[in-house]
């Protein structure tokens, strides 16, 4: 195997790896906040919402919009990381 081609098989799993996590992190709090803790969080308000409905609605939204953030960096680092970055 070729040096590019390492570099381009660690550059696809440290990729795989930061999706991997980065959805985890969603389907959690989708899934997790938004049905299945929503009778214990709706005990709280949130703006006069309860919260497990605020999650439902709109909070796995924002994690999901903060979480494309987040890639956008680790993705730029990785980028720098391997050389293929367009600077």
């Amino acid at each position: 195997m070729s040096e590019n081609q390492q570099k381009a098989t660690s550059y696809w799993k440290e990729n795989l790896k930061y999706l991997t996590i980065l959805l985890s992190i969603w389907f959690i709090v989708s899934y997790g906040a938004g049905i299945l803790l929503k009778d214990t969080l709706n005990s709280i308000k949130l703006g006069g919402f309860k919260l497990g409905f605020w999650f439902a609605q709109q909070g796995s939204i924002y994690v999901f919009v903060v979480l494309i953030f987040v890639y956008v960096r680790l993705m730029n680092k990785l980028d720098k990381k391997y050389g293929y970055d367009e600077d």
